[in-house]
């Protein structure tokens, strides 16, 4: 698959490039000092550029086809990793997976939404969207790693719940109110990790838990913003705006108390450096989970119901 590179990295993709050729020179030519200058410009260069990314712009990054997805988390921090599949009601959903894996000693379960990288792994993955059968396999896991008292941890990852007229017809609003009133209710530890995109209810499907991270450069919102844009000025083309409005990154949602925390990424973002936004999040994942496997279970859930039952409050 050719590299895919958004429009404001070009001017550092170029002069990563341009280094590049100047060391495959190097063996013959002392420029030793240019490329070290050229190392510091990009750096500067990539700083200024991600410290002031546009809010439309970190939309783009969270959907980056190159940024790590569900199973590229869990293969680069857990081990032992074992599958499970079916709703044990209609069918296996592939856009979501899950089962249980170990996170260095801790044994969890781990969930999440998954797209495919092209044409044909994105058909098969539903192009991350998942089907009521695709929630109702996740609260089957859910459900066992409940019963064998063990965490469960979901990435977030999805452009939203399929809206097809099958998937209405197999009850996809039930199935996620179900969860949602089933994880609020789970009486083991839940980490919820936003990945990517987080859109709509298709992201809170799997998304109530005890602690809410989100990954520098995603979103998370009730609406997409070309959708957004798409019903208030009846066009795509005010989706920055829509973007804008919608306040849907990172660091407006901890703003708006939704979220706990904010994990970091490499430099130019997670999709420059699999490896190591994976090591990072594990990291904070362990941190996370002690104090949670500590709790009485009868808190666990009181200070679940009180985070989710204080958003969205105002004065009037």
């Amino acid at each position: 698959m050719a590299k895919v590179v958004l429009d404001f990295e070009k001017p550092v993709i170029e002069l990563e490039q341009k280094i590049e050729e100047m060391r495959k020179l190097s063996d013959n030519l002392d420029i030793a000092d240019e490329i070290t200058t050229l190392e510091k410009k990009v750096g500067q260069l990539r700083e200024n550029i991600f410290l002031n990314l546009t809010r439309w712009q970190k939309v783009q990054l969270a959907r980056h086809p190159e940024r790590p997805y569900t199973l590229d988390y869990i293969a680069m921090m857990t081990t032992g990793f074992i599958e499970l599949h079916g709703d044990r009601t209609f069918g296996d959903d592939k856009s979501i997976v899950g089962g249980f894996a170990k996170l260095d000693d801790q044994a969890v379960m781990v969930i999440g939404h998954q797209k495919g990288r092209d044409t044909k792994s994105n058909l098969y993955r539903n192009f991350g969207m998942p089907q009521p059968e695709g929630y109702r396999k996740a609260l089957r896991l859910m459900h066992l790693a409940a019963k064998f008292k063990k965490p469960v941890i979901t990435l977030l990852d999805t452009p939203g719940a399929y809206p097809g007229i099958e998937a209405e017809e197999r009850g996809q609003a039930e199935s996620i109110a179900r969860n949602l009133r089933e994880m609020s209710c789970l009486p083991v530890p839940i980490i919820v990790v936003v990945i990517g995109e987080g859109a709509s209810g298709g992201a809170l499907g799997i998304g109530v838990g005890d602690r809410i991270l989100m990954l520098e450069n995603t979103w998370y919102s009730v609406i997409a913003p070309e959708s957004c844009s798409s019903i208030l000025w009846r066009s795509w083309e005010y989706k920055e705006q829509a973007a804008e409005a919608l306040r849907l990154t990172a660091n407006d949602l901890l703003e708006q108390k939704i979220i706990d925390r904010i994990v970091s990424e490499p430099p130019g973002g997670a999709h420059r450096n699999p490896q190591q936004a994976a090591a990072v999040l594990k990291d904070i994942l362990l941190e996370e989970l002690r104090p949670l496997l500590k709790m009485k279970t009868d808190k666990l859930i009181e200070q679940r119901i009180e985070k989710f039952s204080a958003m969205g409050e105002w004065n009037e």
